[in-house]
């Protein structure tokens, strides 16, 4: 026989324990027993630790990448090999790539620009200015000093780690040597960035031509290629269907012999993994010059779920004289696939900021779910007597709320936390019960919305969609009260006080009935004018004094 883990806990002041080697020993003996003693080692967990509020999600991924996901697995089933082409594209390349167009191509693309290393000089003012704060100098330090900054201008030196080698060259804290370095060589802090002729990728097509270029007559015919990766265009503006940077979904076909059909054959089996199932090919009017005259088409299919015809690819054959200056003599056949187009139109998102940066643009929601995670008790009992106080409150209120006043209960008497005490629960008025009859409203999270239900007679429209939509928290009003009234029970017996008194009157707050709300939450409500509604007449009073 396997018994598995047994919980075992000790109460606080030496109340009954369950051991280990007890109930093992006991199992064999009388099992029956055995096994109906082991629910004595259930612990009521912490609230916080309760469902709703505790809760396992899933995480998410985002729907670009499972787009770029399946378009990856699209080309390698279609026999194509992954390749990373190169980012960085040197401006002549443009020019041997697009011709005449190269310079308005040029004006989409973002150069790269350097910081220039400076000759930095030390002389007699730097030299007393590292002096006055405090540093030491030798002629063997401001050499090594000076050997420093002349390898740093040389490129030998490494800017990350210029900080720590002047520090060592002077013989101090990396602290101190930054601040030397801000407030003794200006040189550093002013320098100017200097651009290159180094652009980065803006057309996939551009590093396509430098990958090619390193396999003409090296590989296999035919060569079958595709690079999902980001291109970078300096648009005017970021709009609905403008990105500074975007993926392209390229692939190239290299052979011997090469056509327009290839093209629309790809194009179809690459698309019809996304559920497209038509398909139409027109001349694109862009004309780009790295293509072959009239071969540049666009690709529209239509999607039964859209039931429309949207622009979702375009391909062409590379123009010879391109691929001459890459000493490239074969047929080239490109098609390039936008991923956030595509993810857009199986997504059906309107704005590719909102779908690709949903954290910045996209409209802020959190769900029912995720919303009653985030409402929990505030004071609560940290012993186990105190939670088994807490229970006897509320079975205490609920056999007798309804009794009318005045009226006194005795919850609790005995020992707790090493003192013997006596609870009650009482309402000395005229006329009344027990307790309100908001006590035992039960709270729901409902589109949103925070509110307290009563347990019967419910009239208002949100209540009822609440109870029949909404998630239960699984607290009532007099669950935190309970706990509020144990939690001060305990710190009473702590502090040595003799007496207490706990008056919960009308809730108009959820701090009325011993709850928080963490901040997120609330600012999700708020910012979205729902309601939080945790109103109602409690009317619980509670007592407790320390026996002799």
């Amino acid at each position: 026989m396997i018994i598995y883990r047994i919980i075992i806990y000790l109460n606080h002041h030496g109340g009954f324990v369950l051991k280990r080697k007890e109930i093992i020993k006991l199992a064999r003996k009388d099992f029956e027993k055995a096994w109906v003693e082991t629910a004595q080692t259930l612990k009521k967990p912490h609230h916080d630790n309760e469902y709703p509020r505790i809760h396992l999600e899933t995480g998410k991924s985002h729907m670009l990448y499972n787009t770029i996901w399946e378009l990856r697995q699209t080309y390698l089933n279609l026999g194509f090999n992954e390749t990373v082409n190169p980012v960085f594209v040197d401006e002549e390349d443009i020019y041997k790539q697009f011709g005449p167009e190269a310079p308005a191509v040029l004006d989409r693309c973002f150069y790269l620009a350097g910081l220039p290393r400076p000759d930095i000089g030390i002389g007699m003012d730097k030299i007393e200015v590292i002096e006055e704060v405090g540093v030491s100098l030798n002629e063997e330090k401001i050499q090594s000093l000076k050997d420093i900054f002349r390898s740093y201008k040389k490129g030998d030196e490494s800017g990350d780690d210029l900080v720590h080698d002047v520090s060592n060259a002077l013989e101090v804290e990396d602290a101190l040597g930054l601040r030397i370095l801000e407030n003794v060589f200006p040189e550093l802090r002013e320098l100017k960035p200097i651009p290159s002729r180094t652009t980065l990728r803006s057309h996939m097509t551009s590093g396509w031509f430098l990958t090619l270029q390193s396999l003409h007559n090296k590989d296999k015919l035919p060569i079958k290629l595709f690079s999902i990766d980001r291109c970078f265009r300096r648009e005017q503006r970021e709009d609905l269907s403008h990105l500074m940077t975007y993926h392209s979904a390229s692939c190239v076909w290299a052979d011997n012999d090469v056509n327009l059909d290839m093209g629309m054959a790809v194009s179809e089996s690459v698309l019809e993994h996304f559920g497209f199932q038509k398909f139409k090919y027109m001349p694109d009017e862009k004309k780009s010059k790295y293509y072959i005259p009239g071969t540049q088409t666009e690709v529209y299919g239509y999607h039964p779920k859209l039931k429309e015809w949207v622009e979702v690819a375009t391909f062409g054959i590379y123009s010879p004289i391109a691929l001459s200056h890459y000493g490239i003599d074969k047929e080239v056949m490109n098609l390039g696939v936008g991923a956030e187009r595509i993810a857009m139109i199986l997504h059906n998102q309107t704005d590719v900021r909102e779908m690709v940066y949903p954290q910045t643009y996209g409209k802020w929601f959190l769900s029912d779910r995720t919303l009653a995670t985030m409402l929990c008790i505030n004071y609560y009992p940290f012993s186990t007597e105190g939670r088994n106080l807490m229970d006897k409150l509320l079975s205490t209120a609920r056999d007798n709320g309804n009794t009318p006043s005045p009226c006194q209960f005795t919850a609790f008497e005995g020992e707790f936390l090493g003192k013997n005490i006596k609870v009650t629960i009482l309402e000395p008025e005229d006329g009344t019960k027990l307790l309100g009859p908001a006590a035992w409203n039960n709270i729901y999270i409902y589109d949103g919305n925070i509110v307290g239900v009563p347990e019967t007679d419910i009239n208002d429209e949100i209540s009822v969609k609440a109870v029949e939509n909404g998630i239960p928290t699984g607290i009532s009003y007099m669950d935190g009260v309970s706990a509020y009234a144990s939690y001060k029970i305990e710190e009473m017996i702590v502090s040595g006080a003799q007496e207490l008194s706990i008056r919960t009157t009308l809730s108009k707050s959820i701090s009325d009935v011993n709850l928080k709300l963490d901040k997120v939450a609330l600012n999700y409500i708020t910012g979205n004018n729902k309601v939080i509604d945790i109103r109602g007449p409690v009317f619980c009073t509670i007592n407790c004094e320390v026996l002799e």
